[in-house]
This record gives structure tokens, sequence and C-alpha cells, in this order.
């Protein structure tokens, strides 16, 4: 099967990943279950529609563990993928749960002063610039210091972890695998060094949780350690870091819903969820694999054929939102797919809601004048298939 030309010559071009929103449009009305070339040379099944996106999401002949696929026992080919979010029942459910209650909307609500806290130590951090990258100085260092925090990693590497998770999340190729390797020897080497450290001197922390369930073996694997904790590090601060900056961008795109925001800060909550909806920080799920042939949505899928769901697609399925292109933080909150449904929906969804929420009040509440300090078209966004956000956004703040 080959994919059509159209998509094999121009779907993840430059001009797709600037603004893919024309081309999810075409491909909603025209081929809404479309096989395409994806940028590192698989062929996939890609999902733009709400409701068949709702319905992969939730649909258990599509798994997350691709080892399911060969008769023979198939390890996994890196350290980092046994986790929740590539793993099926009943393993994804023991895996979750271990993590799940550090997650907890009382626990994240508890959260609230802190988050404040490190947020107003960071905008003191500006006061007297006249300009700055918001990503570099605010959007990343937030999230990170958060879960650094909530796992018990001195903050002091959360540089280290930034170059690490973008290796991993950006999945580069060519020139850079050799890189990417290196960043990713160099991640479990420090996750090594920490365990072995936490494990002679435990602390009230989520990583000396997971060592003691990995220690009493029935619960967690050490590969699954490894797995767990990664995840954990990278999902935990990379959405929060797209959705501050796309929130930002949409907000100085839409002067008049800025002013809005400034005049009505309770609109924060819907205002996170029109962000979420209108430009999300994941454009794509994870991986899914069809563990059987199967018919879905009038296609023939085979037995292990790649599945991914364009969620900022079906985001902007007109079926599904009124005027999806509108971007209005006075909309009612919407039933999107910014953190995935079913059984993989974002573990962390409630935190990086509670720190988006902290971080765009109280930045325009103290910088009221700010504006973009570049011409969009500049921008250069962030590579892969999972992510979606600008590398930097530089800011007038006078």
């Amino acid at each position: 099967m080959n994919p059509t030309e159209p998509l094999k010559a121009s779907l993840f071009s430059k001009g797709f990943t600037e603004n893919p929103y024309p081309a999810y449009a075409k491909l909603r009305k025209e081929d809404p279950v479309s096989y395409v070339l994806l940028p590192d040379g698989q062929y996939a099944w890609m999902i733009t529609k709400y409701e068949d996106a709702l319905a992969a999401l939730k649909d258990r002949r599509f798994i997350k563990d691709y080892t399911k696929l060969y008769d023979e026992e198939i390890e996994h080919d890196d350290i980092f993928s046994q986790n929740m979010l590539f793993a099926d029942p009943p393993d994804h459910k023991r895996l979750r749960g271990l993590v799940s209650k550090a997650f907890t909307p009382q626990l994240i609500a508890g959260m609230r002063g802190r988050i404040q806290e490190i947020t107003n130590e960071l905008l003191d951090e500006m006061a007297g610039k006249q300009h700055v990258d918001l990503i570099n100085e605010f959007a990343f260092p937030l999230p990170i210091i958060v879960i650094c925090e909530i796992l018990g990693i001195p903050t002091e590497d959360r540089d280290k972890f930034r170059l690490w998770s973008n290796s991993i999340i950006e999945d580069p190729n060519g020139e850079f695998d050799r890189d990417m390797h290196q960043h990713m020897n160099d991640f479990v080497q420090y996750l090594k060094k920490l365990f072995a450290i936490v494990r002679e001197n435990p602390v009230e922390s989520l990583i000396s949780q997971l060592i003691i369930a990995e220690e009493q073996g029935d619960q967690l694997t050490e590969q699954e350690l490894y797995g767990v904790v990664t995840l954990l590090i990278i999902a935990g601060h990379e959405t929060t870091v797209n959705l501050i900056g796309n929130a930002m961008m949409a907000l100085l795109e839409h002067p008049e819903q800025l002013e809005l925001l400034k005049s009505q800060p309770a609109l924060i909550h819907t205002a996170i969820e029109e962000v979420l909806r209108y430009n999300g920080p994941v454009e794509f799920s994870t991986s899914r694999w069809a563990a059987e042939h199967l018919e879905f949505k009038g296609k023939s899928i085979s037995k292990g054929d790649l599945v991914i769901v364009a969620l900022n697609s079906a985001n902007h399925d007109p079926d599904q939102f009124n005027d999806p292109e509108v971007f209005d933080l006075t909309r009612e909150k919407s039933k999107h797919l910014a953190f995935g449904k079913g059984i993989h929906a974002c573990l962390g969804a409630p935190l990086a809601r509670l720190e988006g929420e902290i971080a765009i009040n109280s930045f325009i509440q103290r910088y009221p004048n700010v504006k973009l300090n570049a011409d969009k078209k500049d921008l250069e966004w962030r590579s892969g298939m999972i992510v979606r956000g600008v590398k930097k956004l530089p800011l007038s703040l006078e």
C-alpha cells in the first residue's frame, strides 16, 4: 500500500510545521483516516476527525506495546519504553497505579501555593529587563522545578534535563543521531547514580516510593523504574512548557482576548482550555499498533500497522466545535482531546492546567504591556511528532 502522493510530498513540510491547520481541514474533508509517510520513513494511518480520533483512542484493538505483535518474546529496544504510556492492560493499570497517587486533584490543588511562589521568583528575575525569551526564562524553568521537587531531583540539574528531554521528544535523525544516543546514555548514567543515592538515603519523594516498589519485586522491575521516572521527568514538564508558550502566542496574536483576560483574571480557567483546544502542546498521540486485521472508519488496517491521532486536528473539527478557527476565551469548556482520552489520558493534566493558569495570569498581570519581539514567521517551531511549540519566544516587556 502506498500513501497518496500529495501527503507523501508535502504533509510534513516546514510550512505544515508552522501552520498545520489548513492541511488538517483538507484531510478531515477528503481523507480523515489517511495513510501517510512520516518524517522518520515509517508509514502510518493518521486520524484527523474528532469522532474518529475519540474512537481510536479508546479502541482496545490498537495496542501500545508493539512487542505483543510477535509470537516470540521480543525485548523493548530502549530503556525508557517500559512505562504506562507504552503498556497495555494489565501492566498499564499496575504502572499507572504506582504514580497516580502523587497526581490526585487534591494533592495538585495543594501545590498551588508553591507553584505561585516559584512563578513569582521567576517573574522577579525578569524585573528591569526590556527583552526576554519566555521559553528559556519562564516556560521551561517553572514546570521543571515543580516536577523535580515532586520526584526529589536536585533543581540544579534541570538544565541537563532540558537537553536530554529535547533529544528524546524531538527524535532527531541523520547527523544528530550520535548526539541523541550520547544524551540518552548520559541520562541513564545520571539516573543510575541518582537511584543509588536514594537507595542509601531515602527521602520524601516519588522516586523513593518507586524504588521501594521496585525493591519489593512484584510491583516494578528495574527497567520499568527507568521507564516510569523518564516519562514523569519528560512528560511532567514538556507539556507545560509548550502550553505556556502557545498560550502567550495566542494571546499576543489576539490582543482583544489578552485585554479581556487582563481585565477578568477569573477567565483563566476557560482560557487555558481554549489554548489547549486552539493550539495544543501535544500535536499527535503516541504510537499505537493494530493488534489484528481490522476495519476502522471504512479503511482496512492490517495487523502491525502504525496508527497515530492528530489531536490538534480533532480539536479543530467543525463537526464538534463551533467556529473552531476562532480563539475565544469565553468559549464554554469543551471536550477537547489535548490530553488524550481513554485509559492513556494524560495523568499529569491537572498539574499542567494549574501551572498554565498560574503562569499566564501572573505573567500578564506583572507585565501587562508585553509584546512579541519578533516576526511570527521567523519563529522556529520544534521538530518531532509529539510536542507543538516554538523553541524561543522573544518578548518585549515594556
